[in-house]
């Protein structure tokens, strides 16, 4: 017979909180055990494993969503070694657009740091009228002109306007 455990122990064993766990089974990542006499939760060690490993896709990235879809591809009896190929080498091409993103941002926020000299009062700070979204009634457009700092304004993805020095 599998060994009972309270969430507590279940939780400290896969190294998460508790709450982790009760949200992991909101989420449906779990199923919600069965419950004692007491009413307590009764856990096996398969949960254990399961969590660890809910764990660790995290740690590689991989959005709960994607953690299911992997979870469902190593129970599916049809699933191939190919179909979780797939997954993970999605995932190295979502990672490698973050990472270019995450360099832009980076050599925008390089060039409005040499915008600025660092005196004076902040309200006229170049940095922050760069960041200043446009006039009320008009979007900024993608490489659209900052003239007042000599930038570039860039919309990314998330929506947030950055600006970069002209080369």
């Amino acid at each position: 017979m599998e060994k009972s455990l309270t969430i507590g122990k279940v939780a400290s064993r896969a190294g998460v909180g508790v709450e982790t766990v009760r949200f992991y089974e909101r989420q449906g990542l779990l199923l919600e055990p069965d419950r004692r006499a007491s009413g307590y939760r009764q856990y096996g060690e398969d949960v254990v494993a399961r969590l660890r490993f809910i764990r660790r896709a995290k740690e590689l990235g991989f959005t709960l969503k994607e953690v299911a879809e992997l979870l469902a591809l190593r129970h599916d009896p049809a699933a191939t070694r190919s179909d979780v190929r797939e997954k993970v080498r999605a995932k190295v091409e979502d990672i490698e657009a973050k990472v270019r993103d995450l360099r832009r941002i980076r050599g925008v926020l390089l060039g409005l740091a040499e915008t600025c000299h660092g005196h004076g009062p902040a309200d006229d700070c170049p940095i922050l009228r760069a960041i200043d979204p446009p006039a009320e009634g008009r979007e900024a457009k993608m490489g659209e002109a900052a003239p007042e700092v000599g930038a570039v304004v860039v919309t990314g993805k998330s929506g947030v306007r950055t600006a970069r020095r002209r080369t």
